[in-house]
Order: C-alpha cells, then sequence, then structure tokens
C-alpha cells in the first residue's frame, strides 16, 4: 500500500473541505482546477492549510471520516496546532448534546 494524506482545505467562502489522498499535490491540483470535489469546485478558489501523512492511505482515510465529523472550532485547533484543545471540545460538545 502507498503512503496516504488527511488535508483540510479552506474554501473561499470560509468553511473547511476534509479529504484524503495518496497523492496531496495532485489532488490539490485537481480541486484547484475545479475537477476535485463537488463541493470545492463551487467554493473556489480554495487553500491547503493544513494535512497529515499517513503510511497508508486506509489510515488516512479512516482520519478523513474522523475530521469530517468535527465541529468548524475543533477542526480549527486542529489546523491551528492547538492539540490541548481538542478534548475540551470534544467534551464541551457532547455535554451540549447530552
Amino acid at each position: 500500500m502507498s503512503k496516504g494524506y488527511m488535508y483540510i482545505l479552506k474554501c473561499a467562502d470560509g468553511t473547511y473541505y476534509v479529504g484524503s489522498t495518496n497523492n496531496l499535490e495532485l489532488r490539490l491540483a485537481q480541486h484547484r482546477s475545479g475537477n476535485g470535489a463537488n463541493y470545492t469546485k463551487k467554493r473556489l478558489p480554495v487553500k491547503l492549510v493544513y494535512y497529515e501523512e499517513y503510511p497508508r492511505t486506509d489510515e488516512a482515510f479512516y482520519r478523513e471520516k474522523q475530521v469530517q465529523k468535527w465541529r468548524r472550532e475543533k477542526k480549527e485547533a486542529l489546523i491551528n496546532g492547538n492539540h490541548k484543545l481538542l478534548p475540551i471540545l470534544a467534551l464541551a460538545y457532547k455535554n451540549r448534546l447530552g
């Protein structure tokens, strides 16, 4: 298996797009040219704001699905490197639901 990447793009409308790929440069070029996901195609231009590299593509895909479920505040904490905030934001969200 080839290595994989989980990445976050910031779209022109300020929203975030989370994806995964085995070729980050190619995937970014696809998004930027409007040949990526339908979500980003309608929100160009997009900017890479964060990525993680994994030994295998399935690990990157798993991480993508995890991060996609996060609220905006938690994604921004990850993007900004505020890793100490991640469990606090997760608990705050859980407490709001329950």
